[in-house]
């Protein structure tokens, strides 16, 4: 079962967020449901189309957004002390930084669609105007 899984996860990578998420996780929960999810197949066509440059917007709003909820996340589970939850979270520095290496991967990957949108110049072509 899936709830079984997770509760293994949350278990042995000791994240109580999947398991009792406080309510700014909840609320990334829904932003990710609602409008990260629904980018996703649309991303994939023009990525894999390619030339796509109206993709570029959306991508650089999405990337942002990941990035930025991300922030918040590592965080938490970095400074947050959790020794007051009601499931175990990480208590030793280096359960923190392989509760952190699960989820570093979410922040990469968006930060290299930024860049890639902001400086790769089949995305970022600006256009030449003609001499008069």
């Amino acid at each position: 079962k899936l709830t079984e899984l997770l509760h293994w996860y949350a278990v042995t990578f000791r994240d109580p967020m999947m398991i009792q998420p406080p309510e700014w996780f909840k609320a990334f929960i829904y932003c990710e449901v609602f409008l990260q999810m629904p980018f996703f197949p649309i991303a994939a066509y023009a990525f894999i189309k390619g030339g796509c440059k109206w993709i570029r917007t959306p991508a650089i709003i999405y990337s942002t957004h990941v990035a930025t909820t991300l922030i918040a996340i590592l965080a938490h589970i970095l400074f947050h002390d959790f020794s007051e939850s009601e499931h175990l979270g990480p208590q030793t520095q280096r359960e923190r930084l392989v509760l952190l290496s699960i989820y570093v991967p979410y922040l990469l990957i968006p930060l290299l669609i930024l860049f890639t949108m902001l400086y790769s110049p089949q995305y970022n072509h600006v256009e030449k105007r003609k001499r008069k």
